[in-house]
């Protein structure tokens, strides 16, 4: 992320950028039902927050919270982006997650 910045020239928007996504994951450890739940996914341990232009991906677990990743908030996740979600144990009582294709209205 920082390299496509500041072969823009722009690199003190990528450090801004980066900062604050450090921060709103941060704050996931007092509040880690803030983000919704991945619509790709739809499994309440797979969550979300937004922050324009990324989506920062985490996977709840019953003491910890654990980043996935931060993706551009236009790109749908799938198992060939992120495999390692589904060689993953979901918690108890739920199913791994498998991804499921959104409909657009038409």
């Amino acid at each position: 992320m920082l390299a496509w910045y500041e072969s823009q020239l722009v690199p003190e928007v990528g450090r801004r950028l980066v900062a604050e996504i450090f921060d709103r994951a941060n704050g996931l450890s007092e509040n880690p039902d803030i983000g919704r739940i991945v619509p790709e996914f739809g499994q309440m341990y797979l969550r979300e927050l937004i922050h324009p232009p990324y989506r920062i991906v985490y996977k709840r677990e019953k003491r910890k919270i654990r980043i996935v990743r931060a993706w551009r908030s236009e790109r749908l996740l799938g198992s060939h982006i992120c495999p390692h979600l589904f060689a993953a144990t979901a918690p108890k009582g739920e199913r791994v997650a498998q991804p499921r294709s959104l409909e657009h209205p038409t």
